[in-house]
């Protein structure tokens, strides 16, 4: 439980993070605070914005649509990496959801996953995540085919981290928006326990430390998907073996400190 951050201390935040932060005009006094509490803040919540390459997803984030007035979010991360702040307080992003999840969150209770939700927006048991968590609407369209360039997730991770950091939140406290409602399905195409584990590991070091240069291996794991997931392509586990001296690919243990090649 805390207090929302004032808008200087987030933009401090992100960029003691290492996020590029654009501050859309506007969105110091854009907010929807006027139709419901803002905080006490519990998490972060991601999502995917569902547009294409033509589509002003900045603007939308900003602005919102017909049926569902703006900002839909605190900030929509582009897939340049760019962290666009779009609001500041309560946003049209996370809706209803579920209690236990949010109890969950709020405790830092559970291990890889939170509980399974069995609220959604509008059924009698869910509460009101408008008021308890920040929410990042990601560019994306949402298929299942679109792709995560590195440069966008590293910047969702970064942005998260940020916030948990500035609260005193471990990873635990950051859930996608499917975590939340069992009617969403956002951010397709993203683990969130593997987004948290990327989160964890920024928080294990000082603001701004660089993913790139070693990882600690996770159950699970295996060359393969650390070499997709840290350094864009699976196939370039083989230079991530050579620089560790590893005899075979399988030799790996959760907890082990891998050094890692440049991007």
């Amino acid at each position: 439980m805390a207090v929302p951050l004032t808008a200087d201390r987030l933009v401090a935040a992100l960029r003691a993070e290492g996020c590029t932060v654009h501050e859309v005009p506007g969105w110091r006094t854009n907010n929807r605070n006027h139709k419901g509490p803002w905080g006490p803040v519990h998490g972060v919540q991601v999502h995917h914005t569902v547009t294409g390459p033509k589509d002003d997803v900045v603007g939308l984030i900003f602005r919102g649509h017909s049926t569902l007035p703006g900002p839909l979010a605190t900030g929509c991360i582009t897939k340049d990496g760019v962290v666009h702040l779009t609001g500041n307080g309560r946003a049209n992003h996370a809706g209803g959801g579920d209690p236990a999840v949010l109890q969950a969150v709020i405790g830092e209770s559970y291990k890889t996953r939170p509980p399974a939700p069995t609220e959604h927006d509008g059924s009698a048991g869910a509460v009101d995540g408008n008021a308890r968590f920040y929410g990042w609407e990601c560019e994306n369209k949402g298929d299942g085919k679109d792709p995560w360039p590195r440069v966008q997730y590293d910047a969702m991770v970064r942005a998260t981290a940020a916030v948990c950091r500035a609260h005193g939140w471990n990873a635990r406290s950051a859930i996608g928006h499917l975590e939340w409602s069992n009617w969403k399905v956002d951010p397709r195409g993203i683990d969130m326990a593997v987004f948290r584990r990327d989160v964890d590991e920024l928080l294990a070091h000082e603001p701004g430390w660089s993913t790139g240069s070693t990882y600690t291996v996770a159950a699970g794991d295996t060359l393969w998907s650390i070499a997709a997931s840290r350094l864009g392509d699976g196939n370039r586990w083989r230079e991530i073996a050579t620089l560790n001296q590893l005899k075979r690919p399988d030799d790996i243990t959760p907890g082990q400190k891998l050094k890692l090649p440049r991007k």
